[in-house]
């Protein structure tokens, strides 16, 4: 039976959202199901939270990953840091991003800074990529923080079969997403 980790974004928690209903479905069906608490969310740095997942995450086959927002970055440059022969089933990231709109991403300038470490640190699209079987991608038409180009990044560099929801936002609390059947549909189907 598949394990699953969800990793929450920025400014989130495991209270947040949709991650909650999504434990809570998957382990009705019988998989088992974590939402790691990432620290620091209101300020997040990849070592700290890479880190949590070095430490939480046992990967093996049946492993599946979900992140949200920065959450994504996080597993992409996990994977990065495993063994060369650790696979694990499938990634799957909602509203994660590369690059973000400036205009609206950037409430202060800590957000910059902030932002600046997981906007300019290259990631290993290639090493990342050795260590998933699969990768999905699901994004907003009219998310506010996210470039939909954000969508071709995963499908070119990651080979991420994607989806694109319309008026979604960032599919997170600040847009009452609290329930993501897409995500749980997914997974089913691993």
């Amino acid at each position: 039976m598949n394990h699953i980790y969800i990793i929450h974004g920025w400014g989130d928690s495991p209270e947040g959202s949709w991650f909650p209903w999504l434990k809570q479905k998957l382990e009705k069906k019988g998989y088992t199901a974590d939402i790691l608490e990432m620290p620091n969310p209101d300020a997040p740095s990849i070592r700290e939270w890479v880190s949590v997942l070095q430490h939480k995450i046992k990967p093996d086959p049946n492993t599946i990953l979900v992140g949200h927002s920065v959450g994504c970055q996080t597993i992409l440059r996990y994977l990065e840091t495993l063994p060369t022969n650790t696979k694990i089933r499938a990634v799957i990231c909602v509203a994660g991003w590369f690059t973000l709109n400036a205009d609206e991403s950037f409430e202060t300038e800590e957000d910059k800074e902030v932002a600046h470490e997981w906007l300019n640190k290259p990631i290993d699209f290639e090493k990342a990529k050795t260590h998933a079987q699969e990768f999905y991608y699901m994004g907003s038409d009219n998310d506010p923080y996210v470039p939909i180009e954000n969508e071709l990044t995963f499908k070119n560099k990651l080979g991420a079969e994607t989806l694109m929801l319309h008026n979604y936002g960032h599919i997170g609390g600040e847009d009452n997403v609290r329930e993501l059947p897409e995500v749980l549909e997914i997974i089913e189907k691993l």
